[in-house]
């Protein structure tokens, strides 16, 4: 009723002249305008999904007959007083500035609007102002395809999985973005650059692609292994989570073996062979990696992932950033900031610390003052730096407890409101700590020098002599197998927008970290609270 009230203009109040018309046509055997029930975006262009072409615009809908432009004055000196006097072409322009969502409701109200949404143009504008889809749709018609098949059969039906996901691949997670690529949809798995290169771009893959070879339904492909796309299957199975199966797995052995299949995505993985790496260590992590993702390739499971919300308080700009992680290579971090935090959480892991662990966080009311760089040489000295800021973390930490537990006390103690203590001091404790940021910064130069302390091992020495500031911060180590968990204090360096660092002070190691520059469609969070539940959630997944 709404709908209709809204189209014909008049208000509940005085009745619905849509209806009443189509009353009067059922009672004088009319047919033109009778409702419709069908609700499918791939219903909305009627029997057999016959389209209505640019020059057959001109010609008038049947029950609406040769109505005026609304700037015209009829033969009775009046404007027209209902949408469907309205000249098609104006009504294709209406529909087509709607949702595509929208128009399975506006088919139902008559056959009239039901002809008019067979226009290809209204679904045209609709893919290309919903999905961004800019090729030439006109090409479409040699196939047989219209842009409504496009819209309803595969943009539409997909719209789900677009966005960036997480698959479950054990310890070693991954980056997957799913993105409208032209007229397919098609799944990008990113993969770090090869170590130590950790300033080198992202590298990428197809895993699945989804695209129309015919009127009836989208068809998907698996694009893993080297023979080309096969034949593929998608299931969403709940929200924020689908499911990816190959089903034709032959195509993803090679002729010369599980040998041959290694050495190939030894190069692909790492850029080098086996005998390359000369590391035992190293090479059993290789293998065990190899072995364990092989197990995948028939069938995944992904997870929904946002990228963080920022803050003009933020540090720097969230996002997700490549890090170097001794022998296990690079790895994706995404780095969020929460108040007087910030952290630092795998997107991809391995055995130790495994994809959705939080593997830094950083104290934002505790910035460091480095020594001069001929003291910064000396490991011992820094770790005297960063040993007392950790006491007294530790014991500003027992001091919060403390007031907690007292607070807690009067309250069950107090007889009256005006007893109960006044809030507002965890507001001013976070005014604090974010006064201490930029008191530490304004304090600070805009670049001071920065080397490392001699015995400290980074995969990559081509990392910033300078740095902005420094925080103490912890870091997550933890035997094979995430064994033992345990956070050990270390330093975050803010070298400049898009790099940082952080020294392991119990492993005597440094990971550098630089942004991922690319930018991943669908993937904003909608809010907070949905951000902070997806970490929580693949934390959780992770442990």
């Amino acid at each position: 009723m709404a709908v209709c009230a809204r189209l014909c203009g008049v208000g509940p109040a005085r009745g619905c002249r849509r209806r009443g018309a189509a009353r009067e046509q059922r009672r004088g055997g009319g047919a033109d305008s009778e409702p419709d029930t069908d609700t499918d975006p791939e219903e909305t262009g009627g029997g057999g999904g016959a389209s209505v072409e640019d020059d057959e615009l001109t010609e008038r809908i049947e029950c609406a007959g040769p109505a005026p432009h609304p700037a015209e004055v009829g033969p009775n000196g009046r404007a027209p007083l209902s949408i469907l006097e309205l000249p098609p072409e104006l009504l294709v322009q209406i529909f087509g500035s709607l949702p595509g969502t929208d128009l399975p409701s506006l088919a139902r109200v008559c056959t009239t609007f039901r002809r008019i949404l067979r226009t290809d143009t209204i679904w045209r504008r609709r893919c290309r102002e919903e999905y961004g889809v800019c090729e030439n749709l006109r090409k479409l018609e040699i196939t047989g395809v219209s842009c409504r098949d496009v819209y309803a059969k595969l943009l539409h039906r997909y719209r789900h999985i677009l966005g960036l996901w997480q698959p479950d691949i054990g310890p070693y997670g991954g980056l997957l973005n799913v993105v409208v690529d032209g007229l397919f949809i098609i799944g990008w798995m990113y993969l770090p650059p090869h170590d130590p290169h950790v300033d080198d771009p992202m590298r990428f893959k197809p895993l699945f692609r989804i695209h129309l070879m015919e009127r009836k339904s989208a068809t998907v492909e698996c694009m893993y292994g080297h023979k080309g796309p096969h034949n593929g299957h998608i299931q969403i199975v709940k929200k924020d989570e689908f499911s990816t199966k190959c089903n034709q797995t032959d195509h993803h052995r090679m002729s010369g073996g599980r040998q041959e299949e290694f050495r190939t995505w030894l190069r692909e993985e790492w850029g080098r062979t086996l005998e390359d790496i000369f590391h035992e260590h190293m090479q059993e992590l290789i293998l065990m990696k190899f072995i364990y993702t092989s197990q995948y390739d028939n069938c995944l499971t992904y997870r929904r992932i946002y990228l963080p919300p920022s803050s003009p308080d933020d540090l720097i700009k969230p996002g997700l950033f490549k890090g170097t992680y001794g022998s296990h290579g690079l790895e994706i971090v995404m780095l969020s900031f929460h108040g007087r935090k910030a952290k630092g959480t795998k997107i991809t892991g391995d055995p130790n610390i495994p994809a959705g662990q939080q593997t830094v966080e950083i104290d934002l009311a505790h910035p460091l003052q480095l020594p001069d760089i001929e003291n910064l040489r000396d490991f011992s000295e820094l770790s005297r730096i960063v040993l007392e800021v950790q006491e007294q973390v530790r014991r500003e930490e027992q001091e919060e407890q403390q007031r907690g537990e007292d607070e807690d006390r009067s309250q069950q103690a107090a007889s009256s409101p005006a007893a109960q203590p006044q809030g507002g001091e965890g507001a001013e404790g976070e005014e604090t700590a974010a006064g201490a940021e930029r008191a530490a910064q304004d304090k600070a130069p805009a670049s001071q020098p920065f080397v490392l302390p001699m015995g400290v091992i980074s995969r990559n020495e081509d990392y910033p002599r300078t740095c902005r500031i420094c925080f103490y911060g912890t870091g997550l180590i933890a035997g094979h197998g995430f064994t033992s968990p345990e956070r050990t204090p270390g330093v975050f360096v803010l070298f400049d927008d898009d790099r940082f660092g952080f020294i392991w002070l119990e492993l005597k190691s440094f990971s550098l970290y630089s942004r991922i520059k690319v930018s991943f469609q669908n993937a904003e969070a909608p809010s907070r609270e949905a951000f902070d539940e997806m970490l929580k959630n693949i934390q959780s997944l992770a442990t």
